[in-house]
């Protein structure tokens, strides 16, 4: 018996058959990638809670640079990540690129009046600017474009900073340059707010949230029927609803449910209910442990605070409970909507936006 194999990704950074939702965003780089003139999408902040999505978005957005004749490297926010820049660069435009050379006098023959001899200099220049410029200038003469793509933005990183400042000058020489960077919010905010690099400010900044009911199943009806297979009408509307609109759970949930029983045509209502009790539990270990274990003791008080509330909770009332001052709530309020923990229902009124983060803080009690 044939077995249909698994076309779900749930693993870090890989490329989906079908992407849900972000089709705006798409179009909005694609449209700036391809424009004669320069626009603002192609400097691009992306940030989102863990398992939004970035790191895909990343992947995908450089595919697309690549095809519309573009040369991308990508890295990851980390020490040496100029250099690897550099190298990635480098190797990919090998054919397209001159080694530097300079040429220098090397003697002069006052017997014979003025005779010169020259010699050519290989030595490239000295500073990582300076020798991008070298190779970014003769690319725009043939009028190929740098994106360059970084994930896990780490403000505190000297590199980091380097990287946005010089951007900013090939922008103002007129360079053909884009830059589209992803992390989560609260190192997001940070970076902008660095006043050497205060000009990210009026950069394009997406915030990844959760993707429509419709756009996920549609994206996971195609995903199947797509690979040979028909999934349960009642399990998929199931599934849609546990997924809760998170991309790293459309996948996980995909993934589990479809290995079930990868040697049937159908996926049936109990495929997706295994599917979905595994997800869960990789969701738990891989995304809530990590987000919980990042949050100050404060932050931690104010989200158990609103377990006392059967839905949303209003700022008023965990004020009370928690007995600070409403700038202390405000402070921890903040940065949970930063972290994508918990976001904004209205005026004065907040609920969690990390799926599945309620049930978790309640099995920690």
């Amino acid at each position: 018996m044939p077995v249909f194999e698994n076309p779900f990704t749930p693993s870090f950074g890989e490329i989906p058959a079908h992407l849900a939702g972000r089709k705006q965003l798409m179009a909005d780089i694609e449209r700036a990638l391809n424009s004669p003139r320069r626009r603002p999408e192609l400097t691009t902040l992306l940030s989102g809670a863990r398992g939004t999505g970035k790191t895909t978005l990343l992947s995908l957005l450089s595919n697309k640079a690549e095809e519309l004749g573009w040369i991308a490297v990508g890295v990851t926010a980390m020490l040496g990540m100029l250099d690897d820049i550099e190298i990635q660069l480098r190797r990919h435009a090998r054919h397209l690129i001159e080694a530097e050379r300079r040429t220098t006098i090397s003697s002069i023959d006052i017997a014979s009046l003025g005779g010169l001899s020259f010699e050519v200099d290989h030595r490239t220049p000295e500073n990582w600017r300076s020798r991008m410029e070298v190779i970014i200038e003769q690319l725009n003469e043939r009028d190929i474009g740098l994106l360059i793509t970084v994930d896990e933005i780490d403000p505190d990183l000297d590199e980091m900073v380097e990287l946005s400042a010089v951007y900013q000058h090939f922008i103002r020489e007129g360079r053909k340059v884009a830059l589209f960077m992803a992390g989560l919010p609260s190192n997001v905010s940070t970076l902008i707010n660095n006043k050497t690099v205060s000009f990210l400010r009026r950069a394009q900044t997406e915030r990844l949230g959760r993707i429509a009911d419709y756009d996920i199943e549609d994206a996971f009806r195609k995903t199947v029927q797509e690979n040979g297979r028909i999934p349960d009408e009642a399990g998929l509307k199931c599934a849609v609803e546990k997924i809760a609109g998170f991309p790293f759970l459309m996948q996980l949930v995909g993934y589990r449910a479809w290995d079930a029983s990868p040697e049937s045509q159908t996926i049936s209502f109990s495929d997706f209910a295994q599917g979905i009790e595994i997800a869960h539990r990789e969701m738990r270990d891989r995304i809530l442990d990590a987000t919980y274990r990042e949050l100050s003791p404060g932050d931690v008080r104010f989200v158990r605070a609103m377990l006392a509330d059967e839905g949303d909770s209003r700022i008023a009332d965990l004020v009370a409970r928690l007995d600070r001052s409403s700038a202390q709530v405000a402070q921890y309020r903040k940065r949970l909507i930063e972290a994508g923990v918990i976001g904004e229902r209205g005026r004065g009124v907040v609920g969690f936006d990390l799926p599945y983060f309620r049930e978790y803080l309640i099995e920690q009690q």
